[in-house]
């Protein structure tokens, strides 16, 4: 069985239990394999946990889940270093040390726990006095965080942030999905039926496919004119990071090679360029005023930047 074949069986069984999110879990899943993190934001109640277990379930790796809230420190984390009744001391793994890590309403936590997830985003790696201890492979936050009840949360930092590969946002169902929702919960919870249909090793692989996916010179000059549009906005605070183009970068050869090529098109960043820019993104106090949206400077520099064409 090709690998695509079996990653497909993967979004196959996310489908059979949420209704719908059929993009999202491919988006989810481009960014694992693109070595990202994710951060999912929406409102209370859509399905933003559920599409993390799902995912989980259906890999046969170590699975973690953080609840952030006000009184969590790095140390719930990272892990400690604790003494045995011997006298000696022993490093007790934190929940971070997992290949999946699922932390529940991020916003929630403070500022001290947020920043206890700097080290191991960026580097693979955590500290805990003075000593290294490195994640196993595959690595993969994937965060939850709702833009409503703010009460009592705590805004993300723009480095957090930008460490985040991949925003999504998944928004209500319609009609005929929330039937087959209903329908799906009439036997009981199909969440506790998942089964894995592929294990760590064959994400690994997967990565390493992703590497020998192709970009065209022209698509890579596409992907940076499109940051550049958006950078050069005088309505930004601060200007789209480079490692924001090479996540976009990423991602694009993720979903090509999701989609049985090995090649990247234009189409590819196009579709996903919102969600790898837009989260990274910080209006002026005054261009939000006058009534300037992420939204729009997106448009503009997706719609307004030449889409590389094929040569004969």
């Amino acid at each position: 069985m090709q690998l695509q074949e079996k990653l497909t069986r993967v979004l196959d069984n996310i489908d059979e239990v949420l209704v719908g999110r059929r993009k999202a879990a491919q988006s989810l899943l481009a960014a694992v394999l693109a070595g990202g993190h994710v951060l999912i934001e929406d409102k209370p109640g859509v399905g933003k946990t559920m599409l993390v277990k799902a995912l989980a379930r259906s890999i046969d790796c170590e699975f973690s889940r953080i609840q952030f809230n006000a009184d969590i420190l790095p140390g719930d984390i990272t892990g400690m270093e604790v003494y045995t009744r011997d006298g000696e001391k022993k490093f007790v793994p934190g929940p971070i040390m997992a290949n999946l890590v699922l932390v529940d309403e991020v916003n929630r936590g403070n500022p001290r726990a947020q920043a206890g997830l700097l080290e191991a985003m960026e580097e693979k790696q955590v500290t805990v006095m003075g000593k290294r201890y490195p994640l196993a492979e595959p690595f993969c936050v994937l965060a939850t965080q709702n833009p409503v009840e703010l009460a009592g949360t705590y805004p993300l930092s723009e480095g957090l942030v930008d460490r985040f590969m991949l925003r999504l946002s998944l928004g209500y169902p319609d009609a005929a999905q929330e039937v087959a929702m209903l329908n799906l919960k009439e036997k009981g919870e199909p969440l506790d039926k998942l089964q894995p249909v592929v294990d760590a090793a064959v994400i690994l692989e997967a990565r390493e496919a992703v590497h020998t996916v192709y970009v065209e010179s022209s698509v890579k000059q596409y992907i940076v004119d499109i940051v550049r549009a958006i950078r050069s906005r005088k309505e930004l605070k601060v200007g789209v990071s480079p490692r924001a183009t090479l996540d976009l970068y990423q991602l694009s050869r993720a979903r090509a090679f999701l989609q049985g090529r090995d090649y990247v098109m234009p189409d590819d960043v196009k579709a996903l360029a919102y969600q790898a820019l837009a989260h990274r993104i910080f209006l002026t106090n005054e261009a939000a005023f006058h009534g300037v949206t992420v939204e729009s400077l997106l448009e503009a520099a997706v719609t307004g930047t030449p889409v590389p064409v094929a040569r004969r």
